[in-house]
């Protein structure tokens, strides 16, 4: 199998470069995964573009879509780097955990959210009728539809990314949902 090099800021192009400079900036460091997006010339900057739009959800709704879809597509770096996001939000390590398996307790519209972003991930799409109807009976509307699977769609690439290119993950690995409960 091909191996994939995470770039430095030396082998990407200007543009990428620059990219890179602002997400030290901003972050301190360039994510793994953001840095093997600039093998290509567009697809950082596309991805940044798009993971950076507006929504009408909260930083801890986001984090529901991305652990639970995350979680179903068993992407360790993004479960690691989204455990560590949540945690910075204000969710818990117990939160954290029922969100990844697509439920939270102590919140009914996140349960609503994670339930029907799990579920989306799941059926491909096809939501079942009574996870669809609890997300809007929680009080989401149909533009909220729209943008949950908007981030279905965003937390799905980098799922794909890392599973395929399998680059080390740079954030406190997550321990698997099986490891918890043992």
């Amino acid at each position: 199998m091909t191996t994939f090099n995470v770039p430095t800021r030396e082998d990407v192009s200007e543009n990428n470069q620059a990219i890179f400079d602002n997400l030290n900036k901003a972050l301190g460091f360039v994510p793994n995964i953001f840095a093997t997006l600039a093998h290509s010339e567009t697809a950082l900057s596309n991805y940044l573009t798009f993971s950076n739009a507006k929504t009408a959800f909260t930083n801890k709704e986001k984090e529901a879509i991305n652990l639970a879809v995350s979680e179903i597509n068993k992407c360790v770096y993004c479960l690691s780097a989204h455990t560590a996001i949540s945690k910075m939000n204000g969710l818990t390590e117990n939160e954290v955990l029922e969100l990844r398996s697509g439920k939270a307790s102590f919140n009914p519209k996140l349960d609503a959210l994670a339930k029907l972003a799990q579920n989306i991930t799941v059926n491909r799409g096809a939501t079942d009728a009574s996870v669809l109807d609890n997300f809007f009976e929680v009080g989401y509307t149909k533009g909220d539809l729209a943008d949950a699977i908007n981030l279905v769609g965003e937390i799905t690439i980098t799922n794909y990314l890392h599973r395929t290119t399998q680059v080390p993950v740079d954030f406190p690995v997550a321990v698997s949902l099986e490891e918890t409960l043992a």
